[in-house]
């Protein structure tokens, strides 16, 4: 999960998380919308601001930001 370490919202989705018992891994990004690792972010997942959940299923690699998107997401399938 890419996030900002103070950021409420990705609070909420590691709360998700953590209650589904499912293991991920922090990416602390930048506040710096130029930074090389947000444009990828931006790219991949339509969305400039974090959280931002990287899931690879079946050799097959899908983001999915915004936080209701992704808590309503893993309630749905986890």
């Amino acid at each position: 999960m890419y996030q900002f370490k103070q950021c409420p919202f990705c609070a909420k989705v590691r709360a998700k998380l953590d209650q589904l018992g499912l293991q991920y891994k922090m990416i602390n990004v930048s506040h710096d919308r130029s930074d090389s690792l947000r444009k990828e972010l931006v790219k991949n997942s339509s969305v400039a601001t974090v959280p931002v959940l990287k899931m690879s299923w079946k050799g097959k690699e899908t983001y999915l930001g915004e936080s209701e998107a992704i808590i309503n997401y893993l309630a749905e399938n986890y």
